[in-house]
């Protein structure tokens, strides 16, 4: 109602935005602007955020769909082995032959594990895990793929009908 945003976070323990004085909003077309925060504050999993210029609920649905970004400056330190998911968007996935596997669009986090989204050929989630994920090198922009045993390329998967059911 009076145009607050609510963040969905990438990182739900990350209060970075919370310290932001303006960050950088990026449209859903790709033009992107500065603009000065107001106030952020917690909501549960969530960041409700008042922008500068965005008072009421017709503006803020205009948002809908934008990233929110900070500067890379303002990032909290990573320990070792770890990255940001913005870091290896783009980045190619290779096989344990140096094959080309595609190229990483995304990272979903899904309650039994992070996944990454490969897009090449075919398309795939691939768990974020050693059986599956050797080496993440950021520097060179590469994801090393160990094995895609068990896992279905996403256009080949079949959705189950309905009314079947499982067996425990």
């Amino acid at each position: 109602i009076r145009g607050e945003l609510r963040l969905k976070l990438f990182n739900e323990d990350s209060n970075v935005l919370l310290d932001q004085e303006e960050v950088l909003v990026r449209l859903a077309d790709g033009e992107s602007h500065e603009v000065s925060i107001d106030f952020a504050r917690r909501a549960n999993e969530a960041i409700l955020m008042k922008l500068h210029s965005v008072d009421d609920r017709a503006r803020a649905d205009a948002l809908r769909g934008a990233e929110i970004c900070v500067k890379r400056a303002a990032f909290p330190p990573l320990a070792p082995g770890e990255f940001y998911a913005c870091d290896i968007k783009g980045a190619r996935a290779l096989l344990s032959d140096g094959s080309e596997l595609g190229v990483v669009q995304d990272m979903i986090e899904y309650p039994a594990s992070m996944v990454l989204v490969v897009k090449g050929a075919q398309s795939w989630e691939i768990p974020l895990v050693e059986a599956w994920v050797s080496e993440v090198d950021v520097e060179s922009g590469v994801v090393r793929v160990s094995s895609l045993e068990g896992i279905e390329p996403l256009d080949q998967r079949k959705p189950k009908p309905a009314d079947e059911h499982e067996e425990a």
